[in-house]
């Protein structure tokens, strides 16, 4: 899958993104080091223009985005640029691709945003998404 973005999609389109770790079930994430340079690497990509990070939360075994691009044909190369960077400093393994859909309306945009930051909180590890450390919000975190 190319992730090619249609014509009609206009150029500000936000997409949600989760891309897993392999083997599931497994942290790979989710430690001190690996997830402060993962963050970092999130950060340095949205100052660069690469991409325009809206949020992104570290879960142990994947990692969900709400992102908009710059003016490009397709993502999935910046995407796999990132993937490649992150696998080439720790030893993770991302499995083949990754996941997106393009948020459509404002509701939907705040109901994936709530959906990714509320994540660690459904998986029990926190009582309020604030306390996990594995998340970035421009401007917040």
């Amino acid at each position: 899958m190319d992730h090619q973005t249609p014509e009609w999609v206009r150029d500000d389109a936000t997409f949600f993104i989760t891309i897993c770790a392999l083997p599931r079930g497994e942290n790979h994430l989710c430690r001190e080091v690996v997830g402060k340079s993962i963050l970092d690497s999130v950060i340095h990509y949205h100052e660069k223009q690469k991409w325009f990070c809206q949020i992104v939360v570290l879960m142990p075994d994947h990692v969900h985005f709400m992102l908009n691009f710059p003016d490009v044909p397709t993502f999935s190369n910046i995407v796999g640029d990132w993937k490649r960077w992150v696998a080439t400093r720790h030893p993770i393994r991302w499995q083949e691709n990754f996941f997106d859909h393009r948020v459509r309306n404002e509701d939907n945009d705040k109901w994936k945003g709530d959906y990714i930051f509320n994540n660690p909180v459904r998986a029990g590890f926190v009582e309020r998404p604030e306390e996990w450390p594995y998340f970035w919000i421009p401007d917040v975190g």
